[in-house]
This record gives C-alpha cells, sequence and structure tokens, in this order.
C-alpha cells in the first residue's frame, strides 16, 4: 500500500453554511471512474491542470484497500495545487487518508451523524432532489449539495429521471448552500445549468471517455469561467456551524 504523503494534510474548511463559504467549494467536481478497475489518475491530473478543483473518489468496485490506496495516490498529486480530495460514500477510509470530506448519497450515512463525529471543516457534500430533501441536509449541516441526475447518465444506472436546469434551479432556491449539478454534464450543458443557479458541476463521462482529457477539463474550466452562476432568491444563510477554521487555497 502507497504510504501516506507528508504532504496529506486535509485542507482545512470555514465552517460557516451560507452563501459566503461558496468561494472554498470549487466549482468544478471530477468524479473518479474505476468501472473494470480502469485506471482514473490521468483523468485526476487533467482535472488538477485547470487549477483549484474537487476530485471525488468514486471507487465503488474497489476494496476498502484498494481505495485507500487510490485516495492516498491522488492527494498526493493534489495537495501541492491545494485540491480537495473527497471519497463517495466511504467515511472510513476518507478519514483513513486525511481526505478532506465525503459526498454522501441518499442511501449512505446520515448527514447529521457524520457531522456529529468528524472534525471541524470537514466537508460534507449531501445528494438531493427537491427543495425539501435540500433545507433537510442545510440544517442537518451539509457543506454543499449535489443535485441531480441534471441530465440522463450512463455512468451509474438505477438513477431517477432526470431534474434538468428547472429542477436544478427550484433546488438553488430553497437553500442557501452551493449547489453542484451531477449527471450527464457536459460543457454545452455548463451554460444553462449555470443559468439556473448552480455553483457548480460534477463530471464522469466527460474526463474519463474523452479521447484527451485534458483538454477536456480545459473546456469545462473554461464554460465555467465564461458563464458566472445566476443569483437566484434564496434564504438567508443559517447560523453558524460549530468550528473556527480557515481555508487554504
Amino acid at each position: 500500500m502507497t504510504p501516506r504523503p507528508a504532504s496529506a494534510r486535509r485542507l482545512e474548511y470555514p465552517t460557516e453554511r451560507g452563501r459566503a463559504s461558496s468561494q472554498f467549494v470549487p466549482e468544478l467536481h471530477v468524479l473518479t471512474d474505476t468501472r473494470g478497475r480502469r485506471d482514473p489518475l490521468a483523468d485526476v491530473r487533467a482535472a488538477l491542470s485547470t487549477g483549484r478543483c474537487a476530485i471525488q473518489v468514486r471507487a465503488k468496485e474497489l476494496s476498502d484497500r484498494s481505495a485507500l490506496d487510490l485516495t492516498l495516490r491522488i492527494l498526493a498529486l493534489a495537495r501541492p495545487v491545494g485540491a480537495v480530495v473527497l471519497l463517495n460514500d466511504r467515511l472510513d477510509v476518507a478519514l483513513t487518508a486525511g481526505a478532506d470530506g465525503v459526498h454522501l448519497g441518499t442511501d449512505d450515512l446520515p448527514v447529521a451523524r457524520v457531522r456529529a463525529v468528524v472534525p471541524p471543516g470537514f466537508v460534507v457534500g449531501a445528494t438531493v432532489r427537491s427543495a425539501q430533501q435540500a433545507r433537510s441536509a442545510e440544517e442537518c449541516g451539509a457543506t454543499y449539495l449535489g443535485v441531480g441526475p441534471a441530465y440522463t447518465t450512463t455512468t451509474k444506472e438505477g438513477l431517477p429521471e432526470p431534474l434538468g436546469p428547472d429542477g436544478v434551479a427550484a433546488v438553488v432556491s430553497a437553500t442557501a448552500l452551493p449547489v453542484i449539478a451531477v449527471g450527464g454534464v457536459t460543457a454545452d450543458r455548463v451554460a444553462p445549468l449555470r443559468e439556473a443557479g448552480a455553483h457548480g458541476v460534477a463530471v464522469v463521462a466527460a474526463l474519463s471517455e474523452a479521447a484527451d482529457p485534458a483538454r477536456a477539463a480545459a473546456v469545462l474550466a473554461a464554460a465555467l469561467a465564461a458563464h458566472p452562476p445566476t443569483t437566484l432568491s434564496a434564504p438567508s444563510a443559517p447560523r453558524l456551524h460549530s468550528g473556527t477554521t480557515t481555508a487554504q487555497s
């Protein structure tokens, strides 16, 4: 197993949960594609070449030890450039590796239970599809919300119908948290999602199935830069969550 690099110190994030903290949530999130035991490090390097982003380690096919090894390798690449590293579902691996946080699906551990046991400043993303789910995740201490699928996607089976930009906008309007649109996202779809108020986007196939992942990542980053998110009417930020840590980039 790859030893934990000395530089793999967890980034510390401010724990306020309102719009002011959006600057600490990257706009581009890249999920690793390990289907068929594929090595995703080329995609990770491509994403990191765009500047500050978030790498979400999704490795459902891998054992805990293999997922830990992959996470440590990604941390070694991400730490020097200040990128965020999150684990999909696997809180134990995230804590063991010293990653920055987790992203929790609707059937994963409850946000409130996770928030109660993780260090201050630990990032907790939560998947939601409705205004009610968004408000609940916000109240329970989520850092940001993953909303989707925005469009039809082939990288994950058993998903509900796509929300489209209108569905994303409905969630954005119900929360003060940053919203990351996920599912079938391409560079051409960034503009309507940002018009819907999405803080950013999360991608899988846009990089993993691209002939040139570095170019695909650069095009996505350019699309995000060219289309700032529309500010929609949203509730006031809730009270500060406990903790006083500051962010590093």
